[in-house]
């Protein structure tokens, strides 16, 4: 197990070399010891491993450029896409950059029920997408291998540090309009939002506003995709009177909230150490997603498993993620 560990680190570690290492193997648990909690079309599981499936007795699975499944999933996880490629396949990142092509949370669930894509690695899906899997019958299996944290931004230069819960809900459904109600200058809020089938958006609903409406929002503060979001709260006709929404990963490890301030809510701050604990309040898994009727022993179903084991959760640790074990 230590002389895999290190291998993992080592791979990671590679840049652009002359000498391509030998793929490596990956270890996987035996599909009997994994539980699950069955949903109507889904059987996903809501806990970390067992302590059973981590020991269970293990198959070892090369993968190829030939059999390594075709992956898909949300735009945070793009890194995290790209280590699994090169670890498991023994390449530089840049190397195997062909193999990842990720078309955000909604596409990508749309994509694995249409048999373009074999594994997903995301969010939720929103509750449109899953009425639409239900109607076309398709099974499938997800189980949580990460957390991320729904994160608010401002501008640098905006005063405010803080904000609830209560005065977010306010703010997204029109009841707050002026930062000078929250402690800030007087000056109208701009409250960006995401399209509506949109991976964060779908966050937003379920984590903070509910059963609360969002104010109408004009056409051009409904922004297509998680960088434009991040951009328009950065440079909106050059004032700092604008908030908008993402997840910690993406804003924080993958360097897009440079140039804009990640606000603490209900007095908490989100990092590594928060998420973890389960102090931040907004928090949400990433899934690991595959057609139930996988074989046992394929590629994507070898890969699903293997993103849970030991190894799997580790990997994940070293790319800045906050892993569910």
């Amino acid at each position: 197990m230590k002389k895999l560990l290190s291998i993992l680190l080592c791979v990671l570690l590679l840049t652009a070399c002359s000498n391509t290492p030998d793929p490596i193997t990956a270890t996987t648990t035996d599909p009997t010891t994994q539980e699950s909690t069955a949903a109507p079309t889904t059987q996903e599981s809501t806990t970390a491993p067992t302590e059973e499936a981590t020991t269970a007795p293990a198959e070892l699975f090369t993968f190829t450029r030939e059999n390594f499944p075709r992956m898909d999933g949300s735009t945070a996880l793009v890194p995290l896409g790209e280590a699994i490629a090169s670890v498991l396949l023994g390449e530089p990142r840049e190397a195997v950059s062909d193999l990842i092509s990720f078309n955000r949370t909604t596409q990508s669930y749309r994509n694995l029920m249409w048999d373009y894509c074999d594994i997903l690695i995301a969010a939720e899906p929103a509750a449109s997408v899953v009425e639409e899997m239900e109607a076309e019958h398709f099974q499938y299996e997800m189980t949580p291998i990460a957390t991320d944290a729904l994160i608010f931004v401002v501008n640098s230069s905006n005063p405010v540090d803080n904000l609830t819960t209560e005065q977010l809900q306010k703010i997204y459904s029109g009841e707050i309009t002026n930062w000078k109600e929250v402690g800030g200058n007087d000056e109208a809020i701009l409250a960006f939002q995401r399209n509506a089938d949109a991976g964060s958006q779908t966050l937003m609903k379920k984590l903070v506003m509910g059963d609360i409406p969002f104010a109408e929002a004009p056409k051009d503060v409904i922004v297509g995709s998680m960088g434009e979001l991040m951009e328009s709260v950065k440079n909106y006709d050059n004032s700092a009177n604008a908030i908008g929404y993402s997840v910690y990963y993406y804003a924080n490890d993958m360097r897009m909230a440079e140039g804009l301030k990640i606000i603490s809510i209900d007095g908490v701050e989100p990092t590594p150490e928060t998420i973890a604990a389960g102090q931040y309040p907004h928090l949400n898994p990433y899934y690991t997603v595959i057609p139930e009727d996988a074989a046992p022993g394929s590629p994507n179903r070898v890969l699903y498993e293997w993103l849970l084991s030991e190894e799997g959760q580790y990997l994940l640790s070293l790319e800045g993620y906050v892993p569910v074990k």
